[in-house]
């Protein structure tokens, strides 16, 4: 048994856990971890031991020999430790923070989430754009849906769409009868300064109190729509983007299994650490005999997003 005392207590009995469980999801859910993390930390110990401690493949979980030595021996070693409660680092590791700014929807991401990793708090932080970077830089959030540009250094961004921008006027105003206009027509216009983006609410009520027109991004006219105000497509601004970010050096196994879940990879995936773990046991076995496909076209990759017009005409209606 000495040679297992060594072996950290808190690792001993996670093991212990799902080699009485013998059920991974149950037993991370019972000891309040992921599911990653107690597969990550028998991998660890296996690789450390030299050993399987479970049987590859087997459905249900079964311990080896190697398994039922070592659960023996940690039942005794953790009957004589007196069980101190997780740090609170701990705690925080195991608890995603996504902040988003005003006018990105995270609904159905977080939908995602909450089914594949029930078990995993996701906390989704709403954060002015002002504030967007220092919220990552900062640890407020681990990561967020940032309104581009960020300072890149140091930080991780996947840009993931881009937002058409549109003017927004009074619903009784002669731009309301067309479906997109240019800077041009819109020369002699009253433009209200609508460059804070969180203080958008009081640009909308400015434009329908004093009249004007404001250029905002659509999500941002939609997030605050009246029905006193219209807005449309303005065709020669610059689209805005949003992006995923996160500083690289806190690019941990729950970010890539978020970049997962919102570039839209399956539970199985094997770019996300969970595909990875569930593939592991039968990579080599289904490496065997798979022939590659011969020639064909390769599929046309989706297209993200809407097309964005190209300039043109003012069009009615």
């Amino acid at each position: 048994m000495s040679r297992f005392e060594s072996i950290d207590v808190t690792r001993l009995r996670w093991f212990a856990g799902v080699a009485e469980e013998l059920h991974f999801a149950r037993a991370a859910q019972a000891m309040g971890i992921s599911r990653q993390r107690l597969s990550r930390t028998v991998i660890e110990l296996e690789e450390e031991l030299g050993t399987k401690l479970f049987v590859p493949g087997a459905q249900p979980t079964q311990l080896t020999a190697a398994g039922e030595e070592l659960l023996t021996a940690a039942r005794e070693i953790l009957a004589n430790v007196v069980r101190e409660p997780a740090p609170a680092a701990d705690d925080e590791a195991e608890r995603l923070r996504v902040g988003f700014v005003p006018g990105v929807t995270v609904t159905k991401w977080e939908r995602i989430w909450r089914e594949r990793f029930p078990e995993l708090p996701l906390e989704m932080v709403a954060i002015p754009m002002r504030d967007q970077e220092s919220a990552l830089r900062e640890g407020l959030v681990d990561m967020a849906f940032v309104r581009l540009p960020v300072d890149r250094d140091g930080m991780s961004a996947i840009p993931l769409y881009r937002e058409l921008p549109v003017v927004v006027v009074p619903k009784d105003h002669p731009i309301s009868v067309f479906e997109q206009v240019s800077t041009l027509e819109l020369a002699d216009e009253r433009m209200q300064d609508a460059a804070d983006l969180d203080d958008a609410a009081m640009t909308m009520e400015m434009v329908a109190a004093v009249g004007g027109a404001a250029i905002v991004p659509h999500s941002i006219a939609r997030l605050h729509a009246r029905k006193d105000l219209v807005y449309r497509t303005v065709t020669d601004v610059p689209t805005t983007e949003i992006a995923l970010a996160w500083p690289e050096d806190r690019t941990t196994e729950l970010v890539e299994e978020f970049v997962g879940v919102v570039r839209g990879r399956s539970a199985r995936s094997s770019r996300s650490p969970s595909g990875q773990e569930s593939k592991k046991p039968q990579a080599k076995a289904q490496s065997r005999g798979v022939k590659k496909p011969s020639g064909g076209k390769k599929p046309a990759p989706a297209k993200r997003g809407g097309a964005v017009r190209k300039p043109g005409k003012r069009r009615g209606r």
